[in-house]
C-alpha cells in the first residue's frame, strides 16, 4: 500500500497551484473543472509518488482558522540541513509566514516550518 495523493481545499486556486510550481518544482496536471457541481482541481507531482490535489468549489467559503482535528501539515523532504535553512530563508524573504525556525525537533528531525499562502502548515525537512 502506498498514499496515493493528499487534498488541499484552496480559495484561490490559481495562487496555490502557482505557490507549489515555483517553490517546489510540482508540475500541474491540465485543470479539471466539473461546473455542474462548481469544483476544479489540478493535481500536483514533484519527485515523489505521492502527488497533492488542489481543489477547489464554489460553496465552500471559509476555513476554521489555528489548530484543529484532521490533517496537520504535508513535510516536503528537501535532502539537507543547508536546503531547509535555504528554502527557509527564501520563504521569509518572500514574505511567507515562518512558524517554526529551523532545528532538530524531539523526534530527531530537522526541520522548519512555514505556511503555504492559505495557511496550510508545510514542514521543510531533509
Amino acid at each position: 500500500m502506498r498514499i496515493e495523493h493528499i487534498a488541499i481545499w484552496a480559495k484561490d486556486l490559481e495562487k496555490m497551484r502557482q505557490f507549489y510550481e515555483d517553490y517546489f518544482d510540482a508540475s500541474a496536471s491540465e485543470k479539471y473543472v466539473n461546473e455542474k457541481k462548481g469544483f476544479a482541481s489540478y493535481f500536483l507531482t514533484m519527485n515523489s509518488e505521492c502527488r497533492i490535489e488542489l481543489m477547489t468549489r464554489t460553496d465552500i467559503f471559509s476555513r476554521t482558522q489555528g489548530e484543529q482535528f484532521g490533517y496537520a501539515h504535508i513535510a516536503i523532504s528537501l535532502g539537507s540541513k543547508e536546503k531547509v535553512d535555504q528554502f527557509t530563508e527564501i520563504f521569509r524573504n518572500d514574505h511567507f509566514e515562518i512558524i517554526g525556525e529551523p532545528r532538530i525537533t524531539g523526534d530527531g528531525y530537522y526541520e522548519s516550518v512555514i505556511l503555504d499562502p492559505e495557511g496550510n502548515r508545510i514542514e521543510l525537512t531533509i
